[in-house]
C-alpha cells in the first residue's frame, strides 16, 4: 500500500527540519555531529541529532541560532529547550527530532550516541 499524501507531506516536513537542523549546526560551527534515524527503534521521535560545542558559550550559542533558526522555519513553535542556562548539555525537542548540544566532557561521560546507535538484533535475546 503506498503512502497517503499526507504521510509523505509529513515526511518532507521532518526531513526539511531535520535539514534545517544539521545546516544551522553546522553554520553555528557544532563539532562531531552525529544524526541518528529512530524511526522503527522508539515511538519518541524521528531523528536523534547530538552535537558538540567547544565551552559553555558556544553550547548556549549554538543553541540559541538553532532555536531561531527551527522559528523561523517553522518547525520550533513548540520546541521545548532545557538546559540553556548552564551551556553544559542543552537539549531542544521539536517532538520529531531531539537535538542534544553538549559540552566535550558532558558528551563523553554520557555517549548517549552509542546507546542509540547499537545494532539491531533481529528478534535475539541478550542475556
Amino acid at each position: 500500500m503506498a503512502p497517503s499524501t499526507a504521510e509523505i507531506s509529513g515526511i518532507n516536513s521532518v526531513a526539511r527540519a531535520l535539514k534545517s537542523v544539521l545546516d544551522s549546526l553546522d553554520d553555528s560551527k557544532a563539532e562531531q555531529v552525529v544524526p541518528i534515524d529512530l524511526r522503527g527503534k522508539s515511538v519518541v521521535a524521528d531523528y536523534m541529532v547530538i552535537a558538540s560545542g567547544r565551552s559553555h558559550r558556544h553550547v548556549t550559542a549554538v543553541a540559541d541560532q538553532l532555536l531561531r533558526t527551527l522559528k523561523e522555519n517553522g518547525h520550533g513553535n513548540n520546541a521545548k529547550v532545557e538546559g540553556l542556562a548552564s551551556g553544559d548539555w542543552v537539549l531542544i525537542d521539536t517532538g520529531d527530532i531531539i537535538i542534544h548540544i553538549f559540552r566535550p566532557e558532558v558528551r563523553e561521560f554520557y555517549n548517549i550516541e552509542k546507546m542509540w546507535q547499537a545494532p539491531e538484533l533481529d528478534g535475539e535475546t541478550v542475556h
